[in-house]
């Protein structure tokens, strides 16, 4: 079933990126160390009510981890595209869907006034975009020891096409993938095949991963080794996917999330050409070009007969 991208929306951001993500986590102070010890975060602030804020060190965090169960608390987009999140905002009204003003507290105050919107998805995930902050913790160490920036997230769902047509119709997303089925859809926002991927799971309101961008090939083998030396286990890969044709390797966080290492993402400048998207095969060697391994948590195609 192919995903259909409808109206003169789709397509219309081309300069907006993944912003940071909250994790719903049972012990933060222990995923506070995970993360500091494997990825270079550190911690910018701490929140009412045991949240601890995460980042590079300057300008804009990436991360925040609530105590709980695990779970998605929220996701987020920086939109630096002109007048890109008011029309956002008009998109969302006019299509009855909810919209509020967000917390701006996050930003540093080096950027001026800075503006959030928060929603819902259709799977109900809270969903915030906001305008351009400060990223210069971003890209400012060895990528050999800490990542360049947080890179994509993957939506797990129960309607993928439903989401699809959310992000594309109504926020201006455009897709970039797809799997035949229906079953899986990569959307991008700006030159990256995708800052947003939907993976049908059987059920809504869940995180499938979540993705750290590497900056080339020797960096990518560079932190294989370095995970070995960290004593983290590595859950998939490393392999190349088929949408993307980025290196990837996967590893757990203490609650269970899968975190993706991610290395030459596809690049596109369809601003210049046209572009249609392609349609994949459902099958393991789709996502995994190297062998066609999946993972003990995703079934696609074959491998889930």
């Amino acid at each position: 079933m192919m995903l259909q991208e409808d109206g003169d929306v789709a397509g219309v951001l081309r300069h907006t990126a993944v912003s940071h993500i909250g994790l719903q986590v049972p012990d933060v102070k222990g995923a506070a160390e995970f993360y500091s010890r494997v990825l270079g975060l550190v911690v910018h602030e701490e929140l009412a009510g045991g949240v601890l804020r995460m980042g590079w060190g300057l300008g804009h965090h990436v991360l925040d981890l609530r105590p709980g169960e695990r779970a998605l608390a929220h996701y987020a987009f920086e939109v630096r595209d002109t007048d890109g999140l008011a029309s956002i905002r008009k998109r969302l009204q006019e299509s009855g869907i909810g919209v509020e003003d967000g917390d701006a507290s996050f930003v540093d105050s080096a950027m001026g006034d800075v503006e959030i919107i928060s929603t819902r998805d259709p799977d109900g995930n809270t969903v915030q975009f906001h305008s351009a902050v400060w990223r210069q913790g971003e890209a400012a160490g060895s990528t050999k020891a800490r990542p360049v920036k947080y890179q994509h997230i993957t939506i797990g769902s129960a309607d993928v096409p439903a989401m699809a047509q959310f992000f594309t119709d109504v926020i201006g997303f455009r897709i970039t993938d797809q799997l035949v089925d229906g079953k899986f859809a990569w959307l991008r926002s700006d030159r990256d095949h995708h800052s947003l991927a939907v993976v049908d799971v059987g059920r809504a309101g869940n995180i499938d991963h979540y993705s750290y961008d590497l900056a080339e090939w020797e960096d990518f083998k560079a932190w294989c080794d370095r995970l070995t030396d960290l004593e983290v286990p590595v859950s998939w890969g490393p392999g190349r996917h088929g949408p993307g044709n980025n290196l990837f390797v996967f590893f757990e966080d203490p609650a269970g999330n899968h975190v993706e290492l991610s290395a030459e993402m596809e690049k596109f400048h369809d601003d210049r050409a046209e572009y249609v998207a392609r349609q994949w095969t459902p099958q393991p060697s789709t996502v995994n070009l190297w062998g066609g391994q999946l993972p003990t948590w995703r079934h696609i195609g074959e491998a889930a007969q």
